[in-house]
């Protein structure tokens, strides 16, 4: 059954535009600095064991109904400019998100709030994407959710050569 909602994540995630290296990306380019000699496999190896829990299908799944139904216009005008210009004090995209990263502990929580902030790779292109009605306001947050529990993830389950990164 968890292969199933690995499969499925993967399938809605590329439905928004979201492909598995991308994440992998993120993750291995967080991760480098503390284990040098890591094999980038086991970034996403991890990805993809995040990827396999229904809490984050559910995530996936209510992120990208929120975007799509906000692009349809389905909600108050209101709550779609509110939504649809991703404004600073929503933040409910983030706290949807962060159930994802809530299952790895706080080297996981910290790394979400520094995703959120930095914005790398695929995330700055999801997050600058309102051309034609785009809305990505949820679907940026839960792959930083995604990223971060799974350099969470990797931190617990592997034990690495240096404790800190090397200057």
């Amino acid at each position: 059954m968890k292969d199933d909602y690995t499969q499925r994540n993967l399938e809605l995630l590329a439905s928004r535009g979201v492909e598995l290296e991308e994440i992998v990306d993120i993750v291995d380019g967080l991760q480098r600095p503390y284990n040098p000699d890591m094999e980038r496999k086991l970034c996403e190896e991890h990805v993809l064991g995040v990827l396999r829990k229904q809490q984050t299908f559910h995530a996936i799944q209510l992120a990208i109904k929120i975007d799509t139904a906000v692009e349809a216009e389905e909600f108050s005008k209101q709550y779609n400019y509110t939504v649809g210009q991703d404004e600073g004090l929503f933040g409910v995209d983030e706290s949807v998100a962060s159930a994802i990263p809530l299952l790895y502990g706080t080297i996981a929580i910290t790394n979400f709030g520094y995703l959120d902030k930095a914005k790398p790779g695929v995330i700055a292109e999801l997050d600058s994407n309102h051309e034609a009605g785009k809305c990505n306001t949820f679907i940026d947050d839960i792959v930083c959710g995604i990223a971060a529990a799974a350099c969470g993830r990797l931190a617990h389950n592997n034990t690495p050569k240096y404790s800190k990164p090397l200057k």
